[in-house]
């Protein structure tokens, strides 16, 4: 038997893993609060079925097939990383322990030719746990550090030890010498570990150890990163592997009570499914999977130990194709042996587990490198000049988490790393990471219960509450009917068909064309609109808004701009001030007037502007631009006004005088043209409010939603209407009624959605970031930054609304404007500081969701301004060096 011989005593080894670990602080400190781990070696998670199903089992028999399997080089390095988050009952239980010494013993049973080094660390235990492995008042060994000793005792104010305990051995291989260095490893740690035998969140709470879930998801990310530094030197000469162990079931909770599924999701690491070969285990093993199935997790593999009720016949059935079923021969009960004949007659089945492992953790990797170009050969992405989008600049998303992507990563190894969508997926996420998943599972009950079914006089729960809460929420005091279809654009389309209809019905002009339906029109209805408004791509409502790089002749041959299109005033933060700009025409007329400056926005939405000068200035010049009757021969007519209220998304962010709209809207309504606000971009909390149309305290006729609506997780639109617009559609022959529709309309798993969205977005309860007196959502951009950046020398104007802060860079020429390029560098480096951003020509802008918090959108908005502040003194000094060559 070859000897097993220990390197260094407990305190030494507690010095230099301290040592190390401060060493690496520097490297951490840039990834703190980032969720990122390698992709140079397979990392697992292994999950239970239920708590004392085998998961350590399974985790040691993993660590003797990975060393003992035959290597392609006979000097291959190999190295086991074991890692154990959370563990109770310490120190009578231990599974790092337990792998630690289940692999020695198997090493001495069945020696390896080659030297192995194997190590088992606690780096954090709780302070009764500490006690009853050192006894009270142990305080990190005989270090003669009173520095570390003073940081020791303050932390145990907070109920945790750094113990950094370990203990470590060389394994002899047959073929070795004592005074060879072994060059294989395994090592296990344990991250934190209570000494109560009971669940995470009970054992915390009792020894007063709580640590929160971001704390633990840091120390795993220094784990795995430690570890891979570990390796990444010689990376190719060695076969590593490295599985996380969970504690219990899979829904079992961590320290802070949350689930842990739910806790490690933003790894989303691919998991080893341990099931349950006892009675009652099938149902077990299935609910498990299908837990981690539905927060996103991919499943390897299932395990589990027999127990002579042939659990693998259902189980193969259930899983078909989709994910191998390994049974492991049954646990003697005489273990007089430890185990080791037994995890001898499993080593084929733990080869066969460790090989499904490799060889997915290879495919994945393989499809991830592949699919940029794959992407760039058959994508058409919409908005998009594809010469100007090398292999190199597509992001690989892997998963979402929250307001977070998780990115493929390729430098000098394969990373996942994590990217803060600032585009909240071009407009319309909301979610946090606990609405993200309420909504899968929602999605998936609806997708289960309905699938699809029709629309047109049927009624099912989800429409018909998704229409009774938006009638009482954005179309309370005014609407009484919702037309649903699929997108923000269609829904404007819609919104046209009902405001002309109403138009006609209102001004007597509908019996006298009626034959106009068949025989082709007699009669031209335009559209009241803004410049820079934009209102969606399909042919309708792109006649709707006024000439623009979206409506151009590349773009749109067809178009003609079919409307009336106003400049209207805007507002925006100047150099620390909110400012109002009006367009050439008024500022004529304005010369003497009033300052149109504001020292906040909400000064900027006050009613009592209605009776200012400004009021009037905007009431006389919207009279004079606001025709009726467009031609002699009244056949021309203005038929509806349509709007972004206080904000155009894609025209560049502009926020609109609130003041100048509310009176556009009044004055339309005097000469009975109907209004449509469109709220695809600006609805549900987008600025703040629940509703744009309150910010204007005033009503339309007709209403868009989309986007937010659903939380951004599936398509759906919906077409407000009041009784009015709906009469006009109504009698006894089926040409009067609205002939438009989709084959989705009113689709369950988007009603579903939308429902569990918005209750979920206004219930102060869940959203903290909703204001319980008022309603309206919390500051979530840093007031004081926000002006800091306005009066930087290389932005021109931001706007900071809701959950909208857009920034304007100065700029001139063919810098400015849609097609401008000028920003794209400034995106490159944000980008490379994991913040996702695409821009509007020379504007840029960061949108977050109504769950989002402020402290996560402070250090955002802090990167941005580093960034801006970069640009500029690079943009300085590239004018500095032009001058310098004249």
């Amino acid at each position: 038997m070859p000897p097993s011989i220990p390197l260094f005593s407990a305190p030494l080894c507690r010095r230099v893993l301290r040592l190390h670990l401060h060493s690496e602080n520097v490297r951490f400190r840039r990834l703190h609060s980032v969720v990122e781990y390698p992709l140079t070696h397979p990392i697992y998670t292994i999950w239970a079925s239920n708590t004392s199903v085998g998961k350590t089992l399974v985790s040691a028999g993993l660590s003797i097939s990975f060393l003992f399997s035959a290597t392609s080089s006979p000097i291959s390095k190999k190295k086991f990383f074991y890692l154990k988050p959370i563990q109770t009952g310490f120190p009578e239980d231990s599974d790092s322990s337990f792998v630690y010494r289940k692999f020695s013993e198997f090493f001495a049973y069945k020696p390896l030719p080659f030297s192995v080094f194997a190590s088992n660390h606690v780096l954090n235990a709780s302070i009764p746990a500490s006690d009853a492995v050192f006894g009270k008042g142990y305080v990190g060994g005989n270090t003669g550090n009173e520095n570390l000793v003073a940081g020791l005792e303050k932390e145990r104010n907070v109920g945790w030890k750094n113990l950094r305990w370990y203990e470590e051995r060389k394994l002899l291989g047959s073929d070795s010498t004592e005074s060879e260095l072994p060059v294989s490893e395994v090592v296990c740690n344990t991250m934190y570990a209570c000494k109560e035998a009971v669940s995470p969140h009970l054992a915390a709470e009792k020894e007063g150890a709580i640590v929160g879930d971001s704390e633990l998801l840091l120390l795993l990310k220094r784990c795995l990163w430690m570890d891979s530094e570990k390796t990444c030197e010689s990376a190719e000469e060695s076969e590593v592997m490295c599985v996380i162990e969970t504690a219990g079931g899979v829904a079992s909770p961590g320290p802070s009570g949350s689930f842990q599924c739910d806790i490690y999701r933003p790894f989303r690491m691919p998991a080893i499914l341990v099931g349950d070969g006892r009675l009652g285990g099938i149902s077990a093993t299935i609910s498990a999977y299908e837990s981690l199935k539905l927060r996103g997790y991919d499943v390897t593999a299932v395990i589990f130990e027999d127990h002579g009720l042939v659990n693998e016949v259902p189980l193969l059935s259930y899983f078909r194709n989709r994910v191998p079923v390994l049974v492991l021969p049954p646990v003697p009960k005489d273990m007089s042996d430890d185990l080791m004949s037994w995890f001898d007659e499993s080593q084929p089945i733990f080869i066969s587990l460790k090989e499904i492992m490799i060889s997915d953790f290879i495919k994945r990797t393989k499809r991830l490198r592949e699919m940029p170009k794959k992407a760039c050969d058959v994508f058409w992405w919409p908005f998009t000049q594809h010469k100007r989008i090398p292999e190199g600049n597509v992001t690989v998303i892997d998963s979402r988490c929250g307001e977070n992507f998780a990115i493929h990563k390729v430098k000098d190894f394969d990373w996942i790393s994590q990217q803060f969508d600032a585009c909240a997926s071009w407009w319309t996420q909301g979610p946090d990471p606990n609405l993200q998943l309420e909504l899968a599972r929602d999605m998936g009950y609806t997708a289960a219960r309905y699938g699809h079914v029709m629309f047109p006089e049927n009624v099912y729960e989800p429409a018909l509450e998704l229409a009774e809460m938006l009638l009482e929420s954005v179309g309370k005091g005014w609407a009484s009917r919702v037309y649903f279809s699929d997108n923000g654009s269609t829904a404007v389309e819609i919104a046209l068909k009902m405001a002309f209809r109403r138009f006609l019905t209102d001004n007597n002009l509908l019996s006298c064309h009626e034959s106009a339906n068949v025989d082709g029109r007699c009669m031209d209805l335009k559209v009241l609109a803004l410049r820079g408004s934009y209102h969606g791509d399909t042919l309708g409502a792109m006649e709707a808004q006024a000439p623009s790089h979206y409506t151009g002749f590349l773009q749109q041959p067809w178009y003609s701009g079919r409307g009336v299109f106003l400049d209207p005033p805007t507002v925006s933060i100047y150099c620390g001030i909110w400012k109002v700009c009006l367009p050439e025409k008024m500022q004529i007329l304005n010369i003497g007037q009033e300052c149109v400056s504001f020292s906040s926005h909400d000064e900027i939405f006050k009613i009592n502007r209605d009776g200012s000068s400004l009021a009037g200035l905007y009431s006389s010049f919207i009279s004079q631009e606001l025709p009726v009757l467009l031609d002699s021969n009244g056949l021309s007519h203005i038929g509806a006004l349509v709007v972004e209220p206080v904000v155009q998304g894609a025209g560049g962010m502009q926020m609109i005088d609130p003041l100048y709209q509310r009176i556009l809207v009044r004055e339309c309504k005097n000469r009975k043209i109907p209004v449509i606000f469109d709220e695809v971009f600006t609805g549900f909390w987008r600025l703040g409010r629940e509703s744009a149309a309150e910010m204007l305290c005033c009503q339309p006729d007709i209403s868009c939603f989309a986007k937010l609506m659903t939380g951004g997780i599936i398509p759906l639109a919906a077409t407000l209407a009041s009784d009015a617009v709906f009469e006009a559609f109504t009698g006894d022959s089926k040409l009067l009624a609205l002939l438009h529709g989709h084959s989705y309309s009113a689709h369950a798993m988007g009603c579903m959605a939308a429902v569990k969205s918005l209750k979920w977005f206004k219930d102060y309860n869940v959203n903290m970031k909703i204001m319980c007196e008022t309603r309206f959502l919390q500051e979530l951009w840093d007031a004081e930054l926000v002006l800091q950046i306005s009066s930087h020398p290389v932005v021109h104007r931001v706007v900071a609304l809701g959950t909208l802060c857009a920034v304007e860079l100065l700029a001139e020429g063919c810098n400015a404007g849609y097609a401008s390029t000028y920003a794209s560098s400034l995106i490159k480096k944000l980008r490379e500081d994991g913040i996702y951003m695409r821009p509007l020509g020379n504007v840029i802008y960061l949108m977050c969701g109504p769950c989002t918090s402020p402290f996560i959108c402070r250090p955002i908005l802090e990167k941005v301004y580093a960034r801006i502040h970069e640009f500029g003194q690079q943009k300085s000094a590239s004018a500095t060096s032009e001058l310098g060559i004249c």
